[in-house]
């Protein structure tokens, strides 16, 4: 399987913005029209487009879906996956009207897993990402946090996935809080453990790209795809240590 890349666009109040390690009083401000790097990301070759409510993250207010929908609208031929609030079965079939092709479920998949598991069986396990944010622990151990990484569990990563192994679950998108924004390239050890541990699902990885060695890397982990914002926002990769990883440049 050769690795995917996603770019990522996290929303909030209508503009394309990154938080560091998902503090929300350190933000930067990259474009008030997301649409303008919508359209960077397709020219460049990109096919799927990973985009965070984080309005919604934080307090489930799906304040960014005018954009969503304008994003499914003005683009029908790339597949956007959404996450960020979604909290309820009906906000997923909202997201999924408007012509959202995946939606990522967090916080929910971990306090409410009965309700996901449903929702998994309703729309399909192929229209699904579970997104587990983790920090490891002193240990090294995988250990989830949740609602926009402000409450950390004692759940670890592993016992997540395996909850819903019977549930027919196929994508999975792991961050390391830790790297999230960082540059500091990402957690290899952690998603060779996760392609390891659980070679069905297709695993996308997220926080700590820099690099076009850095996805050359990830690529060799086995893992299917990886999500990256910052480094693709400040255009830090040149387009040609890009290009193998986009399935349309």
């Amino acid at each position: 399987m050769s690795l995917r890349l996603i770019p990522a666009i996290d929303l909030r109040g209508g503009r394309c913005v990154r938080l560091y390690q998902g503090r929300f009083d350190v933000e930067t401000v990259y474009d008030d029209d997301p649409l303008r790097i919508l359209a960077r990301y397709r020219q460049l070759g990109a096919r799927y487009v990973h985009v965070v409510d984080l309005d919604g993250a934080r307090d489930g207010s799906q304040g960014n879906r005018e954009t969503i929908e304008r994003m499914t609208q003005e683009y029908p031929d790339l597949r956007i996956q959404v996450g960020g609030g979604v909290r309820s079965r009906d906000t997923a079939a909202g997201l999924f009207a408007v012509g959202v092709a995946r939606i990522v479920v967090g916080s929910v998949a971990v306090s409410r897993s009965a309700e996901v598991q449903a929702w998994l069986r309703e729309f399909g396990a192929g229209r699904l990402v579970l997104a587990f944010d983790v920090r490891l622990d002193t240990h090294g151990t995988p250990r989830l946090t949740t609602h926009g990484w402000e409450t950390q569990t004692d759940t670890s990563l592993w016992d997540a996935v395996e909850g819903y192994l019977a549930h027919d679950a196929r994508h999975v998108l792991c961050t390391d809080v830790a790297r999230d924004g960082a540059l500091a390239g990402p957690n290899l050890v952690l998603y060779e453990e996760a392609v390891r541990r659980y070679p069905t699902i297709e695993w996308q990885a997220s926080g700590g790209v820099a690099s076009g060695a850095d996805l050359r890397a990830l690529g060799a982990t086995g893992i299917a795809a990886v999500i990256s914002g910052r480094a693709l926002l400040e255009e830090r990769i040149p387009v040609e240590e890009l290009r193998p990883f986009l399935p349309s440049a």
